[in-house]
């Protein structure tokens, strides 16, 4: 069992937190993460850095090597990185392990937390979330990996799609189904999730070409007979969906945090150009057509970040947080993307060039709006529950 945690200083002191994160992703520059984006390069000196210095572990129980703090903290700790100039890239490095042992957490046995957690909070293995399918979308009850027991053993044949970080995973905690749709009360019953090593000699990774964040990979997953003990099963078999919704807002808070730090990251470099930048014989930030999209970005950002704040502490008083997790993602998906066009119009064109950064941030800035689910799904979801409308979907 691994030594108990001290309760951290940073409980309540949000302010100290930011500011050891920032220094931590200062030994970082914009250099860094320009050529890990170049060469495709997982950033493993960050990952290193991240992990030794405890982050991996900030919203895990003390009992198993974490910090025991909150949703709260690990979102400052993900908008901090994001800001710090790592944007998604540093984000998404670090991303699955901060939240996704949610359901092992909440359902997993003591042997599986003591067996699961203390490698992840250490840095010693890392992780890769293995829902996503590319028939199913966002209707996760069509999925149709499956995972027949055998024995002991269950066997996990399937597909998923957009799976970041297979490259440099040890495991996935994998969602199959159990018994087929239909043959239950509930379409969504019957998927069971499963922690399991990745295998390469039953999971073939193949890595998706994208537009951005290229430090971090994106892939397709193709399993075949994968063998999984019976005793990597989460919780109670035919209940993987449940358990996996356990997580579910907390990656919508984290990412919605990121996002906040991205356009900030943005708006940093747009506001120090407008200042430097002379035309006509005035810096070009005296102009408010330069000064209007900024401002207004910068509004929109801090709005945003109220709605992260306020998503997270529900959820960490154990309220329920599906609206404003939700909220939280879309405003702040929205408010990033248009901080980083800014950032790049600001910048005239030198916004489209490398060296500025700029560019690659209004790349990454495309992720926070299309994932972990669509702005107009989130529409959806919140004309029917906040305002009574008919579901839609």
């Amino acid at each position: 069992m691994p030594p108990m945690a001290t309760r951290s200083p940073f409980a309540d002191d949000h302010d100290a937190l930011a500011s050891a994160v920032d220094a931590l992703c200062g030994r970082f520059d914009d250099n860094y993460w320009m050529r890990c984006e170049r060469e495709g390069a997982f950033p493993h000196e960050f990952y290193g850095a991240i992990a030794e210095a405890g982050w991996l572990g900030i919203a895990m129980p003390e009992a198993y090597g974490g910090a025991g703090l909150g949703i709260s903290e690990a979102a400052i700790l993900m908008r901090s990185i994001a800001e710090s100039g790592a944007g998604m890239s540093g984000a998404s490095a670090v991303h699955m392990n901060i939240f996704g042992l949610e359901p092992v957490v909440a359902f997993g046995t003591e042997e599986q937390k003591h067996r699961f957690l203390p490698p992840l909070i250490a840095g010693e293995e890392r992780a890769c979330f293995a829902v996503t399918e590319p028939d199913a979308g966002l209707d996760t009850s069509r999925i149709t990996t499956r995972a027949e027991r055998r024995g002991d053993t269950y066997l996990i044949s399937g597909s998923k799609i957009w799976i970041s970080t297979a490259q440099v995973a040890d495991r996935m905690l994998v969602l199959a189904r159990t018994s087929a749709r239909g043959d239950d009360a509930s379409p969504t019953d019957g998927m069971s999730l499963f922690y399991t090593p990745l295998n390469p000699e039953h999971v073939e990774i193949r890595e998706i070409p994208k537009m951005g964040r290229q430090a971090v990979d994106s892939n397709m997953l193709f399993i075949r007979d994968l063998p999984v003990p019976a005793d990597d099963l989460i919780g109670e078999e035919g209940a993987g969906f449940r358990q996996l919704l356990r997580s579910l807002n907390p990656e919508r808070i984290l990412i919605a945090a990121e996002a906040v730090g991205l356009g900030r990251a943005a708006l940093r470099k747009a506001a120090e150009y407008a200042g430097s930048r002379v035309v006509f014989g005035r810096s070009i930030g005296m102009n408010q057509g330069v000064q209007h999209p900024l401002a207004r970005s910068w509004m929109e950002l801090e709005a945003a970040n109220l709605m992260v704040m306020r998503a997270a502490s529900l959820y960490d008083a154990g309220e329920s947080a599906g609206l404003e997790a939700n909220s939280a993602k879309y405003l702040a998906g929205e408010a990033a993307f248009s901080a980083c066009e800014a950032a790049v119009m600001t910048h005239g064109g030198m916004g489209y060039a490398s060296e500025f950064h700029v560019e690659r941030y209004l790349r990454e800035s495309l992720i926070p709006r299309i994932a972990p689910v669509s702005p107009q799904m989130i529409l959806n979801f919140v004309a029917e529950k906040a305002l009574g409308l008919p579901r839609s979907y």
